[in-house]
């Protein structure tokens, strides 16, 4: 059958399939659909745009118009963002009547977010830049501030989380999820908006990093790629599936260093301040202030002109392993 015969007879039949498919799914979901998430994008690049002038721009500003660049930024975000918001609102609305009529609730509670969200973005720069200068102290590859901000992924991903916490705290569905997900997306840097996150956090590289929906981590701490901090299991309801809402993640505490491929699971689990977890350490239970976690130190083998030596490591203390 050639192509076009198909698609004048059979096509519609395939497209009346996937109609019905999506009306009985993703119809009966409350979801902001694919241009809803593109607005955030928008979004995100606005607010990030208010807090790093030139940054995000797709051409040089003018520096003795950056408040009215800043202003501008801010405005429009924040129109977009409050209507995004009280879209969201709206579909969790469980009150047909008000759902129907001039409720104004949700528009109400849209624009408190948004304002709340809007009077924070100093407060969120000032973290940003402390994160920027953990950044600079801890990389002896960093050698300016603008390179940090221009081309880290860790800034990338810790700005939009950010952004993107305030709202989680609001309890906005969906929004904030999409926020840190574009930043998963961008960086390979999967932070969970829920995780709560202190002052001067750096993520050394970042590929590959998980940050759990309920982890704590506290001030001055700093991950290399490929760290987990995840759940160990799942409370299970009646149904067998995983209960929401409980404390998943573990605990890092202040001035931790957690070295690449490290894996910290469970609620449960808190690493004490001032300690130190070696690379690649499997850890599902907690460990005081001050200590220092790393696996035994492995025998390699090298070859030598064709013949296999066992070659003996010397660990920290002198002993042969």
């Amino acid at each position: 059958m050639k192509l076009n015969l198909w698609l004048d007879n059979e096509m519609p039949k395939v497209s009346k399939a996937l109609e019905e498919i999506n009306k009985k799914y993703i119809s009966n979901e409350k979801i902001i659909g694919l241009a809803g998430k593109e607005k955030v994008y928008e979004i995100i690049n606005d607010l990030r745009s208010a807090l790093f002038p030139g940054v995000y721009e797709k051409t040089p500003i003018n520096q003795s118009r950056m408040g009215v660049i800043i202003g501008n930024n801010l405005r429009r975000a924040a129109l977009e963002l409050s209507s995004l918001i009280e879209r969201c609102l709206k579909d969790l609305c469980e009150d047909e009547i008000k759902k129907n009529s001039n409720c104004t609730e949700c528009r109400d509670r849209a624009n408190e977010i948004t304002i709340d969200l809007l009077k924070k973005l100093p407060e969120i720069r000032e973290k940003l830049h402390k994160d920027i200068v953990a950044a600079y102290n801890g990389d002896p590859a960093a050698l300016s501030m603008e390179e940090i901000i221009l081309s880290y992924p860790s800034i990338d991903a810790i700005s939009i989380y950010r952004i993107a916490h305030v709202l989680y705290k609001h309890r906005v569905p969906i929004i904030p999820r999409v926020m840190t997900e574009y930043a998963h997306q961008r960086t390979g840097i999967d932070i969970h908006p829920g995780a709560t996150i202190g002052e001067s956090f750096f993520i050394d590289h970042g590929t590959g990093v998980v940050i759990g929906e309920t982890c704590r981590i506290g001030n001055n701490v700093k991950i290399y790629q490929g760290v987990t901090l995840g759940a160990k299991s799942f409370q299970l309801d009646k149904d067998g599936n995983p209960v929401k809402g409980v404390k998943r993640h573990p605990d890092i505490e202040d001035n931790v260093i957690i070295y690449a491929g490290a894996t910290i699971l469970g609620g449960d689990t808190v690493i004490g301040h001032d300690s130190i977890i070696g690379g690649n350490v499997w850890l599902t239970h907690s460990v005081p202030p001050y200590s220092i976690v790393y696996n035994a130190q492995p025998s390699p083998v090298i070859k030598q002109n064709g013949k296999r030596n066992e070659i003996q490591i010397s660990t920290k203390e002198g002993r042969k392993e």
